[in-house]
């Protein structure tokens, strides 16, 4: 208990300075918020009819493609926010507040405690504003129970709490915040190859395989089953095991280059 409650003082602390951060400079968050935001506008309004005709057998439904769509862009808006940690953290680390903090008295981890937990809250803040920009254009989930709303609420964190170790790990190595944009570009090219804009057997055979053995695919289906009714199968399973592999992969890469002092 004499740990305890200096680690929850000082992850706090570095909380509030990552949210008084984003607060202060929105145009990172806004600017990659705007990328979903905006295929969800150009795949409802100007492809909708032309991709629900190509899944639904010719005929055009454009509130279907609504429904189908927006599972996989609430899993891309994660992404989008996620580039905007590994920038955050880049930049701590080439500006010299993280050497300052190495000779402070601090509960080390609260450091990187701290960036997580800012960017899973600013993660779910995206979320909550992409989602209701898709209700105000016709998404409707009528058929969702409360428990299945928890459950993919749940599975949202949970991917939002994988993606952000992964990022601070690439703002950790990357030598500034332009390499580390850079390298989390993948976190918005991941969903482009997944099931969010057409179904994974619609895709070329050779492509199929890409599209399936990734984390957004499994994460796309089982928010779709929760939200729509749609089937899960294995894709539950598979989704929480992408999300506590790459959340356990993601602390210790971070932690590891963390801890190790600068030569």
């Amino acid at each position: 208990m004499s740990t305890l409650a200096p680690a929850l003082r000082d992850s706090a602390t570095m909380l509030r300075r990552n949210l008084l951060h984003a607060r202060r400079y929105p145009s990172l968050t806004l600017n990659l918020l705007l990328t979903p935001v905006m295929l969800l506008l150009l795949f409802v309004y100007i492809l909708g009819d032309t991709m629900s005709a190509g899944i639904g057998g010719g005929t055009p439904d454009r509130s279907a493609y609504i429904a189908y769509v927006v599972p996989g862009l609430l899993l891309m808006t994660i992404g989008s926010t996620t580039i905007g940690t590994a920038v955050s953290v880049s930049n701590d680390m080439t500006e010299g507040i993280i050497a300052r903090f190495r000779t402070m008295a601090i509960h080390r981890p609260s450091v990187l405690i701290g960036h997580v937990l800012g960017s899973v809250l600013q993660c779910v803040a995206s979320v909550v504003l992409v989602a209701a920009i898709a209700l105000a254009i016709g998404f409707r989930s009528t058929d969702a129970t409360p428990l299945e709303w928890l459950a993919a609420f749940a599975l949202l964190v949970l991917f939002a709490t994988a993606l952000t170790w992964i990022a601070v790990g690439m703002g950790l190595a990357s030598p500034n915040a332009e390499a580390a944009s850079n390298s989390a570009m993948p976190l918005i090219l991941l969903p482009l190859l997944s099931s969010a804009f057409t179904p994974v057997h619609s895709m070329p055979g050779w492509f199929q395989p890409i599209a399936q053995y990734q984390p957004f695919t499994p994460a796309i289906e089982t928010l779709r089953g929760l939200l729509l009714g749609t089937e899960i199968g294995n894709n539950g399973w598979l989704a929480v095991a992408w999300c506590v592999g790459l959340a356990v992969l993601g602390y210790l890469w971070s932690t590891a280059k963390f801890n190790t002092d600068p030569k």
